[in-house]
């Protein structure tokens, strides 16, 4: 989130679920990599909010605008897309840790001559309502080479197993 403050600055705040110390830890560090700018911490129930004033935090999010970003148009601003082209590795566990996760998937079939079996294989999955931010994520995976299906209106998976394992190689539990 995005407040304008006095004199042209900006404060970004990320808020996160406490239980996720790495991943703050991780935010933290990468508010300082782009801004140099030290970043601090707020306690509230269940979350911790990382923020940090600068006055050019609004170039970095050029999507920032009024309203809730599933109702708006996210579009990507080339230096954007050049650093996805890139970095997708970096994007992709960003997008999983923030909109995803893994998790292990059960289902049940019934064979024609036999008795009912159950397939446990695990699975990436990434839930969001904006149509644009879905996008940004179907086009990382395919950039990556990663095949994804579309559960229902808001959610994505990867299931395939030789990509599951790619992910697992640079993603990371979120802890």
């Amino acid at each position: 989130h995005l407040t304008a403050l006095p004199r042209s600055v900006w404060r970004l705040r990320i808020t996160q679920d406490a239980k996720y110390t790495g991943l703050i830890q991780r935010c933290a560090e990468a508010v300082y990599a782009v801004s140099r700018r030290r970043a601090g911490y707020a306690q509230k129930i269940g979350c911790v909010d990382v923020y940090a004033y600068w006055k050019h935090w609004l170039h970095v999010f050029p999507q920032h605008a009024p309203g809730v970003k599933s109702k708006r148009i996210i579009c990507l601003e080339l230096w954007q897309k050049e650093m996805i082209a890139r970095y997708p590795e970096a994007l992709m566990a960003g997008l999983i840790h923030s909109d995803g996760c893994r998790s292990i998937n059960t289902i049940k079939v019934t064979l024609v001559r036999g008795a009912p079996r159950e397939y446990m294989y695990p699975r990436y999955s990434f839930s969001n309502a904006s149509d644009d931010i879905r996008r940004i994520f179907t086009d990382t995976c395919e950039l990556l080479g990663l095949r994804w299906t579309r559960m229902n209106a808001r959610n994505v998976a990867v299931s395939r197993r030789a990509d599951v394992q790619f992910l697992d190689r640079f993603i990371g539990p979120k802890a």
